[in-house]
């Protein structure tokens, strides 16, 4: 049986069209930036057309999450220390708000910090679960573990929050 080539143009439009929003959603909820998930796709896509010879189309969803995933871990240390700054910054200018939008700015600093304290696997499938509205399957094909992890992680991950914020 002759695979698909992903170096024919409709089948590379295929595999982008199917992957691509997926793709920047995974590489958004790990790094917090729409901009620089947006640019890691982009690359990630390019280096499949340059390689495209050497991804049979069965194997790209496979190899456009591992390479975005590790263009995603080259940046960590620099990401960290844009939203440490970027943490500093919005706690200074919460002083200036009326009483209620200091709360509420409060809370979704301490939501948003509680989530992005979580341990970078928990942080992620609760993420795709959350907000990506994956299921628990997709979840675990997208990041490579069981069924089984996927479920422990967001169960811890849940704990941990509800640890951090409190009742609501």
């Amino acid at each position: 049986m002759k695979h698909k080539s992903v170096c024919e143009s409709e089948t590379f439009k295929v595999v982008f069209n199917t992957h691509s929003d997926t793709l920047r959603n995974f590489i958004y909820y790990k790094c917090g930036d729409i901009q620089q998930a947006e640019d890691i796709v982009q690359d990630t896509f390019i280096k499949l057309w340059k390689n495209c010879a050497k991804v049979v189309f069965e194997k790209a969803k496979s190899y456009l999450f591992t390479v975005a995933n590790n263009a995603f871990l080259n940046e960590v240390a620099h990401k960290k220390v844009v939203l440490e700054h970027q943490k500093k910054h919005s706690q200074k200018s919460s002083n200036i708000t009326p009483e209620f939008l200091l709360e509420e700015k409060e809370f979704m600093i301490k939501l948003n910090a509680a989530i992005a304290n979580l341990p970078f696997r928990q942080r992620e499938v609760f993420l795709l679960s959350r907000i990506d509205k994956k299921k628990y399957s997709e979840i675990a094909e997208i990041v490579g573990i069981t069924v089984k992890a996927v479920e422990k992680r967001m169960s811890q991950a849940l704990i941990v929050l509800r640890k951090k914020i409190g009742d609501v």
